[in-house]
């Protein structure tokens, strides 16, 4: 019977670990293999083994910079709002009242929308024709005449960004909500009863306490903001002027049918996702030894 029982877990995992296998690390290691093959659906009678000229090539590509030049806005700017704006909602969703319940569940319905409804949704917004902030601006005789949003690389990617952003606000303020709740009053308590201030308290007690939740909030919005792909498709299309990596991927593999290289870029985009994970979990759990 002991021996039943000590198989049985081990037992119970086998269905899941085959479709791990099969649906996340088959992928990971084939993908890799094309990634060191020359495979052109072109000239499928070419294939061969190149080993890593194909990052080489893309490397040396001036369009794989300009792709990451992008996506190093959108980065940037999705991380920064998504933890401010998130912080705040969170912060003002922290108090006892009877409409916290419904709040919370309004404010994550941009995150329950697929990434292509909420890119859609903003394209008809700053539609130059009869988008609504146009139709607002020249209701208020803001503007002369309607404002060409989606018509420049810069307006496209700080659009770009703020559409992920939206998607990305409610699991931030969610968890980091979830965290202000779990610390306990008595902490508070104390400050309040040594002379702490609104600012020192928040300062010193609760944004260090916010740290490990954070981790997690800027890792995952992180790996959203590099694998932007249907907010920028919904808003622009596949043009060159709002081409991030991962449409270059796309366009490398099934348009220019380069699956070689196409491979190679996608390992790259995994690998700085990954890179950007480590970094963030590194400086958490030094901060969370640190306090």
């Amino acid at each position: 019977m002991k021996k039943k029982r000590n198989v049985l877990p081990y037992a119970m995992l086998i269905p899941g670990s085959v479709l791990m296998i099969a649906l996340v690390f088959y992928p990971i290691i084939v993908t890799f293999y094309y990634s060191l093959q020359h495979m052109k659906l072109t000239a499928p009678q070419d294939n061969r083994f190149v080993g890593l000229q194909n990052y080489q090539k893309i490397l040396s590509d001036s369009s794989f910079w300009y792709s990451l030049q992008n996506s190093m806005v959108i980065l940037v700017v999705v991380v920064v709002l998504t933890a401010v704006v998130g912080l705040a909602i969170a912060l003002l969703l922290n108090v006892d009242s009877k409409l916290n319940g419904v709040l919370t569940a309004i404010a994550i319905i941009p995150w329950a929308l697929p990434p292509i409804v909420n890119g859609v949704m903003w394209r008809w917004i700053f539609h130059p024709s009869f988008g609504f902030l146009n139709r607002l601006l020249l209701r208020l005789d803001l503007v002369e005449q309607p404002v060409q949003w989606l018509n420049s690389r810069w307006s496209i990617m700080l659009i770009a960004s703020l559409v992920v952003a939206w998607r990305n606000i409610p699991f931030c303020a969610v968890v980091t909500l979830s965290s202000l709740q779990a610390i306990p009053r008595q902490i508070y308590e104390s400050a309040v009863i040594d002379g702490s201030g609104t600012w020192q308290t928040f300062k010193h007690i609760t944004l260090p306490l916010l740290v490990p939740s954070f981790g997690i909030v800027l890792t995952s919005t992180s790996i959203n903001a590099i694998n932007v792909f249907d907010e920028i498709v919904s808003l622009s299309g596949y043009g060159d002027m709002s081409k991030n990596l991962m449409i270059d991927a796309y366009l490398r593999t099934f348009s220019f049918l380069d699956y070689g290289v196409g491979s190679a870029l996608t390992y790259i985009i995994m690998i700085l996702a990954g890179i950007l994970g480590l970094i963030y979990i590194r400086n958490v759990y030094r901060e969370v030894s640190y306090l």
